[in-house]
């Protein structure tokens, strides 16, 4: 009878196996197979193959180090051996002189490949000039004249086939998005630090707030003033609309004092002598905030935490309640959490779903649960990651991966229920050539 290899001898031996042959030697027997299992072969592949990979990272949906293997390899394939005009598609389009800074969708159904509708975007550039774009032809439509200053900030309502643009002077302007005439202006006093769309279907409006921390609402698309509020004195003021139309979050970053959220309708219908029904979140060092995109009041804030040693994220549900003196805001707490001590403070963060968040830190891409369980981490950019956004998966083509690039940035669309996508930091390319690119 020969002799067999005890269980140690074996792990040893199946250490210097690559997984292809790993996957063969399960199939001899079943000791074999439930070796070649082993979390440690798998891991040592994983650090093997992509150096900058660290522990415990997994990616969504997996649970062992053997499918976050597979699972990405096939990833990779998949990526590599597209073809094209096939698999992808990759158009090129010049036009800006200067450097793109903002670029929203402004055809309802966003980024479609499938030919049946068009896909338009909006850019604006330092060249001082916006325009538009057929993402499939790879054409320009249509570009304004040259602006007195340079474009810094861009907000669409596709609905209204309209586009809102602000220059670094404080001037906004509306824009027809079929044809870029130009609709109406209103003029700061100072400049913008924040530009929003709030596409409510019964009353889109537009929220701006200046670099003295003031806020101002309009009508859309006249750009009639009616309202305004001294939110952050002094102080440059982010907005962020909920999904529905009906709070805004405003914060300045890094300061003690602690963020607002506004009911919008008191800002739309205001009252003589009554301040918009508003209320102060009870955290400072506010740094990110994002709502919940598929609950319309559900709000969460990054911020440091009692000691300001640690970055928090605490998540509300806002709602009003009627009062003696008219409505009054309500905030609840629902949840918190501390992120890891070893992980750098995210830049980026996005809601998904009603109970996930999303956190970009440098190349890093982390999805942790309203009460801190981390769920999955990506390291699939090769330099740090710029922007993301949520797109619903039947606006993406019927593929399991697609990837884009757009100017100077990269997108990726990973494929579930709702794609997210990631933009990554600039490559060598002209600044003056916004290409797209879906990979299968």
């Amino acid at each position: 009878m020969e002799p067999q290899l005890g269980l140690h001898e074996l792990l040893h031996v199946f250490s210097f196996l690559e997984a292809r042959d790993l996957l063969r030697a399960a199939q001899v027997d079943k000791v074999w197979n439930e070796v070649s299992r082993t979390k440690e072969l798998w891991r040592q592949l994983c650090l093997r193959r992509w150096s900058s990979y660290k522990a415990p990272q997994m990616t969504l949906g997996t649970q062992t180090w053997k499918e976050y293997y597979l699972c990405r390899s096939e990833l990779e394939f998949r990526m590599e051996s597209g073809r094209p005009e096939k698999d992808f598609i990759c158009k090129a389009i010049a036009g800006h002189n200067g450097d793109i800074d903002e670029l929203a969708y402004i055809s309802t159904n966003e980024c479609r490949f499938d030919g049946q509708e068009k896909s338009v975007v909006c850019t604006v550039s330092s060249d001082s000039t916006v325009r538009a774009w057929d993402v499939q032809e790879g054409t320009e439509i249509w570009s304004s004249p040259l602006q007195p200053a340079a474009l810094v900030n861009l907000a669409a309502y596709p609905r209204l086939q309209l586009v809102v643009t602000v220059d670094k002077q404080g001037l906004i302007k509306t824009w027809k998005a079929e044809n870029g005439r130009e609709w109406a202006s209103f003029s700061l006093p100072t400049s913008s630090s924040a530009l929003q769309a709030c596409d409510h279907p019964e009353t889109p409006f537009l929220l701006v707030a200046s670099a003295e921390g003031v806020m101002y609402t309009l009508t859309v698309p006249q750009l009639q003033l009616l309202s305004w509020t001294s939110v952050f004195p002094s102080s440059p003021t982010s907005l962020l609309c909920s999904p529905d139309g009906q709070w805004v979050f405003a914060s300045t970053q890094d300061s003690d004092l602690g963020p607002k959220v506004f009911y919008t309708q008191s800002l739309l219908c205001v009252l003589e002598d009554e301040p918009p029904v508003s209320s102060t979140l009870p955290v400072l060092l506010t740094s990110r905030a994002c709502w919940a995109p598929d609950k319309t009041a559900r709000l969460m804030v990054m911020h440091r935490n009692s000691d300001n040693m640690r970055l928090a994220i605490t998540t509300y549900e806002l709602g009003t309640k009627q009062s003696q003196k008219g409505v009054d805001a309500v905030v609840q707490q629902i949840a918190s959490f501390l992120l890891p001590d070893n992980m750098m403070p995210p830049h980026l963060m996005k809601g998904h779903g009603s109970q996930v968040v999303l956190l970009v830190s440098g190349l890093e891409l982390v999805l942790f649960t309203i009460q801190g369980l981390q769920l999955a981490a990506f390291q699939d950019h090769q330099k740090p990651i710029t922007s993301m956004t949520r797109a619903e998966s039947s606006r993406l083509p019927s593929t399991s991966l697609c990837e884009s690039t757009c100017g100077i940035r990269k997108i990726s669309f990973l494929s579930s229920r709702a794609a997210i996508t990631c933009l990554g930091a600039p490559t060598d390319g002209p600044v003056d050539s916004p290409m797209w690119k879906a990979t299968v």
